[in-house]
């Protein structure tokens, strides 16, 4: 049981769909090393979150192109994903990125805090997600000036076609 399933429902925050990200880097563009490294990365995302299956609205599994011989939605349904709905796709293709390489985003309908969900980046993969501290910050200045030029009045939906 985990520490929101403790708490009085009163206590608990609201239901929100979260995105949780994965990845994780395989050595060969074969079946069996696609669904195993996919399995071993959503099976360290379920226990570490305590996800039910009966929760996720959904999973999108991206691949590097070099990586074709199956899909690795495959192995969410291995896992019991049976009534989750699944995507695959590939990643864009950018120069010096990360070779091999599966990644997923999974919209997952929870009471947990954004900040406590578990992230799960294997092997080669760990390099994806550098501390976030040591992104660099955007000066404030930097984006007043950005701001200057937007007037937010008109980014506002007017259904009626009007000002």
């Amino acid at each position: 049981m985990n520490l929101d399933e403790q708490r009085l429902p009163e206590e608990r925050g609201p239901m929100v769909c979260r995105g949780v990200r994965g990845a994780v880097t395989v050595t060969e563009n074969t079946d069996e090393a696609i669904l195993a490294a996919a399995r071993e990365m959503l099976f360290l995302i379920i226990r570490a979150n305590d996800m039910k299956p009966e929760d996720v609205a959904s999973a999108y599994f991206t691949t590097t192109t070099d990586l074709n011989a199956t899909y690795p939605a495959l192995a969410a349904r291995q896992l019991g994903w049976y009534d989750v709905a699944l995507l695959c796709g590939h990643e864009m293709t950018v120069p010096n990125s990360l070779p091999r390489c599966i990644r997923v985003l999974i919209h997952w309908n929870t009471r947990t805090q954004a900040k406590d969900i578990v992230h799960v980046y294997l092997r080669g993969a760990r390099q994806l997600r550098p501390d976030r501290k040591s992104l660099p910050e955007i000066p404030r200045e930097e984006i007043e000036e950005v701001l200057k030029n937007v007037d937010l009045a008109q980014l506002k939906f007017d259904p009626q076609g009007g000002r």
